[in-house]
């Protein structure tokens, strides 16, 4: 089942970063940034009704190399681990202060090549920080500006991901909230649906920084509770414009209100919730929010 994929993908990232940080015990090595994240894994990792972390581990992993001409050049690896992994790749952005932009993009999308062809569903952080520290330094001397790959040609050369998250509160009635999600989600050129009341329902689907960014301004907002229940990523070959909009299941991001019943008018109809999701071929969700089986 789900859970128990999830339960085991968690126990395997949490294995991993105890081994990170016996290997590399002192900070300037390894060092989780978001704490948060991390109690919560090992507290769905060792409680078993524990709710599903809502946000990603993330750390920094630093490495020095040998350059031929220079001594040790320090590079810096920030990592997220997404809550499917190892089932899906590590999120790494590799950098360093002798790099030029395009010497970046360009080592950071070989590391994604290399990792993808590697290691897909094993995890992956050690061989990541091996693979850095014996051919990162190499990148440095690239004199990529004569040769026919520009910085431009890199990016295009990063696999795009589409992202749908499916955020679920313990309501939204508060006015300007719903305001926010809606302008932010326009600003973001991301689509999907909010369905105010209690429990509050999000959806929001776009390009993935665009996914991420809305995100975590939502989680700044004061939240009784609101967390990711589930998430969708699609790597697009070309990126462009109409692979984006194909991958769309909502056309605009605007405001569901399914006949509201109850005192304040704020419980929605879930019934009439689960024939807009199997409209949009999205009805498996139903489950995810509310554990039955939709009608």
């Amino acid at each position: 089942t789900t859970e128990m994929a999830n339960r085991e993908e968690a126990e395997i990232q949490m294995s991993e970063l105890d081994l990170l940080s016996s290997m590399f015990p002192y900070e300037e090595e390894f060092a989780v940034t978001d704490q948060v994240a991390l109690a919560e894994l090992k507290h769905y990792v060792e409680n078993g009704s524990a709710e599903v972390p809502s946000s990603k581990v993330q750390f920094i992993l630093n490495v020095k190399a040998e350059v031929p001409n220079a001594s040790m050049v320090e590079f810096s690896m920030a990592c997220a681990l997404p809550f499917k992994y190892p089932t899906v790749l590590p999120e790494i952005t590799v950098r360093s202060l002798l790099l030029s932009r395009s010497q970046q993009i360009l080592l950071n999308a070989d590391l994604k090549t290399y990792l993808m062809q590697n290691f897909s569903g094993e995890p992956c952080m050690l061989s990541a920080r091996e693979w850095v520290k014996d051919h990162a330094a190499a990148y440095i001397d690239k004199d990529l500006s004569s040769s026919s790959m520009t910085a431009s040609d890199a990016t295009q050369s990063q696999v795009t991901m589409f992202t749908r998250l499916w955020i679920y509160s313990h309501h939204i009635y508060n006015k300007q909230k719903r305001k926010n999600i809606i302008d932010w989600a326009k600003e973001l050129s991301l689509s999907g649906f909010c369905m105010p009341g209690k429990p509050g329902v999000v959806c929001v689907e776009g390009l993935q920084s665009s996914c991420e960014e809305f995100w975590s301004r939502i989680r700044r907002l004061t939240w009784k509770r609101i967390l990711i229940r589930h998430r969708e990523d699609v790597s697009l070959e070309g990126g462009g414009h109409a692979e984006i909009q194909k991958q769309r299941k909502f056309s605009t991001l605007e405001e569901k209100c399914f006949d509201a019943h109850g005192a304040r008018g704020n419980h929605m109809d879930l019934g009439q919730l689960y024939n807009f999701l199997e409209e949009k071929g999205c009805a498996d969700i139903f489950q995810m929010y509310f554990g039955v089986e939709g009608r």
